[in-house]
């Protein structure tokens, strides 16, 4: 059952010519008596590509539901990423080139909790938490003098992830980092 353009808020998923969307920004723009437009911000669920268009107000949109799975983060064999159901201990692949930017933040053996989005059996993407914990693995030494602004060095992380720390973060410690940016947030507790 289609719903109109106008009902299709930020979060929402929808298909549109056999592609599958995720509704990003919907705003009406209105111009003197006119009816006016919904500009429509979204973002291709297969592709990642991010678009903005523009829908008449009597447009309408097919839902999507997609459902959203927590599974267990196991290792990776160089090709793929191995997720475990922590219910059923039923595992899944993911090909290493659909997770370009969650590779930086995933750890063999961690058991990390992430969500993986799926529509009609097909893997959409995994849903990182917002931080997570990892260890510095190489580190650069402490500049003195250079405090202009917040005084930070080159850092590399144990999955390889390059990133700006504080100068007081030593090789070996253990921190907090965004996975929505990639910077650093705090030490590990």
């Amino acid at each position: 059952m289609a719903i109109p353009i106008k009902e299709c808020k930020a979060g929402t998923s929808y298909i549109e010519d056999g592609e599958l969307f995720l509704c990003l920004f919907n705003q009406q723009n209105k111009q003197g008596r006119l009816s006016g437009k919904y500009l429509v911000k979204r973002k291709n669920m297969r592709t990642g590509s991010i678009t903005e268009v523009s829908y008449n107000p009597t447009s309408k949109v097919e839902p999507a539901i997609i459902d959203k799975r927590e599974y267990t983060y196991s290792y990776t064999d160089g090709v793929s990423f191995v997720f475990m159901d922590p219910e059923t201990f039923e595992t899944i692949e993911i090909p290493s080139e659909r997770l370009d930017w969650e590779k930086n933040f995933l750890v063999d053996g961690s058991e990390l909790l992430v969500n993986i989005r799926v529509f009609n059996g097909e893997i959409l993407d995994i849903i990182l938490p917002d931080k997570v914990e990892l260890e510095v693995a190489e580190c650069e030494g402490a500049v003195k003098g250079d405090t202009q602004k917040a005084a930070e060095k080159n850092a590399v992380l144990e999955t390889g992830f390059e990133l700006k720390v504080p100068l007081f973060i030593n090789q070996g410690e253990r921190i907090v980092v965004s996975t929505l940016d990639g910077k650093y947030s705090s030490r590990a507790k």
